[in-house]
């Protein structure tokens, strides 16, 4: 038997599997709760596919059985390019099938009055896909990528063919299904018929889009506020995260690793602490606030709660995303070139101006891009600090929660926030489009940065000094505020929010109990995390290879589709999973299944760009050597291309795992009383005014993430130091100048 065909009788088996041996419908309880075994497989709710078709009148599975029987023909089929031919059809039509099936037909008979038309009325409708039906529609795609591979496709390469095929199968199905169900649902009524009467009202209501204040003020249409918001946000924290960087490698400023210690704490705190701390700063019963009032006899005022207030914490928080991508760039400037405009009598000021700054343009673009997007997808902070001037994420939100319960007006909000964040990536990549910045090559360059312009060397300073120390100032208080009874009114030093929050008992037979209130949504956090973090490397990191090692057609538009949900928000993401995932085919809210896809298809593009830039340093023949000596692609990625990816592969379980911990605007939306996470249920406390409990939790998963981090430093800093070592060591006589260029740049 040829490894083709025992691959393809693999997944023939695995589809025959899945319509005999399993429940084709969604189980109540969970299919990994195993109490469907009980009324296995007579009841219908968890009959296979196969008695679903004979013995409960499910008449048209008898079509997904005909693709899957033509798939089983295929394989007694000697010609590869006719085998070819017919394993694509029936991959093809069985996938397109199995989803149109399950959009046509919902719990109470045909969804679409058209195919009543056609076919009469269903005495009996079916409930979502189960495991049965979503493990065939996999096998589908299966046979359609071992087709593709027998007549050609990627030089007959079945492990390429089907991993693109895979991630176009999932991105389609949690990406653009779920944004285009958010469309779909801006023009249906409640009971789901066509009704554009709600589009056409929210897309006019003046509330959105009203004009009638001064640019940015809190009279605006929420729109146009949302949007002031995100460019003023964009604008400071890519000014600021400048002048960190160029504070951290272009001056002799002494405390670097303090600046460099700064950059982390944001990037592992819950996005509303930040509001949280400021309210408990700048608050009317704030300490700063009640310390002004004390000494001017002033009554305290509200400023901090609205636009202001938003700008200010959300600039905190993204400034140090910025600094991490700006740092590169600031870095990565030759200095040979800076050098050569000072040899053509160009002094400081005019080099940085004309030679240094614009070749850091890919970086500022990026670092104003990402911003602007965080700021748009911006839940947490908008809470706290918008009082009664909300932005679009909040908006969204009590559409769907609140007294509204109008999902028409969440879509079409949705759909006015992924236009803006859409344009500003649009925007960004044809501005860079056809612009060449590369400074570091294989040569040598051992130049040195020039300083700073004097007057610019103070300015930045006297922009960094005090934001470093109000930074600190915010840090302390969300650290203090766990500690005192109730913040503004009793500080007395307490452990009662720590208590209450983390206590552990013992129960009858001497176990241990966890009787803290926050035990429940600390567990299923770390649980959910630590399964979405591998998926989100492994996904990234494959996709990663396919871009970088892989020829084919359409690699830029899949490229750009894969990294069109990075331009995303958050907020998008919850409402279209919402919308997608309430219903039949695939139903799956209130579920882990839909937390986990969230978090990998939401922070993919990161695993996937720092997968590209690890890939790109290693030589193609390591991959054409292994070739040549007969293994296949997926025994290259194993044993060649995973072993010199260490660094990144812990990068990205690193990043995902700290991001499924603090991630906010679309979890609010997805989770449920059985999976409920940190964040959503710290926010549940702020609302309960909670602020104790809310801080210390907060302190809690911030230091978990420290150790996470710490834990990723110690392994990756010390091959990193080592390299730095060689770099400094003297080079060998023989050593040329290129490989010398080499060692720096690496």
């Amino acid at each position: 038997m040829t490894h083709h065909n025992r691959r393809l009788d693999i997944a023939l088996a695995i589809g025959l599997a899945a319509f005999v041996l399993l429940p084709w419908y969604r189980v109540e309880g969970g299919f990994y709760g195993f109490g469907w075994l009980s009324s296995f497989p007579g009841d219908a709710a968890t009959a296979p596919g196969i008695l679903e078709l004979f013995s409960h009148g499910r008449w048209w599975l008898a079509i997904v059985v005909a693709f899957l029987l033509l798939g089983i023909a295929a394989r007694f089929v000697s010609d590869p390019a006719r085998r070819g031919a017919l394993l694509v059809c029936a991959g093809t039509g069985g996938v397109f099938f199995l989803a149109l099936q399950g959009l046509a037909i919902g719990f109470s008979g045909w969804s679409w009055t058209i195919s009543e038309t056609l076919f009469g009325a269903l005495s009996d409708g079916q409930p979502s896909m189960g495991a049965g039906a979503v493990l065939l529609g996999i096998v589908f795609v299966l046979l359609l990528s071992f087709g593709l591979a027998d007549r050609g496709a990627m030089k007959g390469d079945a492990f390429v063919v089907g991993a693109i095929a895979m991630l176009v199968f999932l991105v389609s199905i949690f990406v653009f299904y779920p944004i285009g169900s958010m469309f779909v649902g801006a023009f249906q009524d409640f009971d789901g018929s066509f009704n554009p009467t709600g589009f056409f009202t929210n897309i006019q209501d003046p509330s959105i889009w009203s004009l009638s204040c001064v640019v940015g003020g809190d009279r605006c249409g929420v729109a146009w506020r949302t949007l002031w918001l995100a460019i003023m946000t964009a604008g400071g924290s890519t000014l600021l995260g400048l002048c960190f960087a160029l504070v951290a490698t272009r001056t002799r400023f002494p405390f670097k690793k303090g600046l460099r210690l700064l950059t982390i704490l944001p990037i592992i705190t819950p996005p509303f602490v930040v509001g949280l701390a400021l309210t408990l700063l700048f608050g009317r019963s704030g300490v700063a606030t009640q310390a002004i009032s004390s000494l001017l006899g002033i009554e305290p005022g509200r400023w901090l709660y609205g636009l202001t207030g938003i700008w200010i914490a959300q600039v905190l928080s993204f400034t140090p995303i910025s600094f991490l991508v700006l740092i590169g760039v600031v870095e990565g400037v030759s200095p040979s070139m800076e050098e050569a405009s000072q040899t053509l009598r160009a002094d400081r000021w005019r080099t940085f101006w004309r030679v240094s700054l614009p070749l850091m343009k890919p970086g500022l673009a990026n670092a104003f891009l990402i911003g602007f997007i965080e700021s748009m997808a911006d839940f947490g902070n908008p809470l706290v600090l918008g009082g009664s001037h909300g932005v679009l994420s909040t908006e969204i939100f009590f559409a769907v929660v609140g007294s509204q319960n109008d999902p028409s007006r969440a879509a079409v909000l949705a759909m006015v926030l992924l236009l803006f964040t859409l344009s500003a990536f649009l925007a960004q990549r044809l501005w860079l489009a056809g612009k060449s910045f590369a400074t570091v090559t294989g040569k040598g360059d051992s130049g040195a940065h020039i300083a700073l312009p004097r007057g610019l060397s103070i300015a930045v300073h006297a922009i960094v000094i005090p934001w470093m120390i109000f930074t600190i100032v915010v840090y302390t208080m969300i650290l203090f505020g766990g500690f005192v009874r109730t913040w503004g009114l009793d500080n007395t030093l307490t452990f009662d929010h720590y208590a209450r929050a983390f206590s552990i008992g013992l129960r009858d037979d001497g176990g241990l109990a966890w009787t803290g209130v926050a035990w429940n949504s600390f567990w299923t956090t770390m649980e959910i995390a630590l399964i979405a973090a591998p998926l989100t490397a492994a996904v990234g990191l494959l996709t990663a290879y396919l871009i970088v090692r892989q020829k084919f057609v359409g690699r830029n538009l899949f490229e750009f589709a894969l990294m069109m949900s990075f331009a995303i928000p958050g907020t998008v993401i919850g409402i279209s999973y919402i919308m997608a995932f309430n219903l039949p085919p695939l139903e799956m809210t209130g579920t882990a299944v839909i937390l986990i896809a969230c978090f990998v298809f939401r922070n993919m593009p990161v695993g996937v760009r720092g997968g590209v830039a690890a890939m790109s340093q290693l030589d193609k023949s390591l991959d054409e050597a292994s070739l040549t000596l007969r293994a296949n692609s997926f025994r290259t990625i194993r044993k060649v291309i995973l072993p010199l990816l260490r660094p990144a592969i812990t990068a990205a379980l690193v990043y995902s795992f700290v991001r499924a911990i603090t991630s906010i605007s679309a979890v609010i939306f997805l989770v449920s009383a059985q999976y409920n996470m940190a964040t959503s249920y710290i926010v549940g406390l702020v609302e309960n005014g909670e602020y104790g409990v809310a801080i210390a939790y907060s302190s809690v998963l911030i230091l978990v993430m420290v150790t996470v981090i710490a834990g990723f430093q110690l392994l990756v800093g010390e091959r990193r130091l080592r390299r730095e070592n060689r770099v400094a060591s003297a080079a060998p006589p023989t050593m040329t100048s290129a490989k010398i260029g080499q060692e720096k740049t690496a």
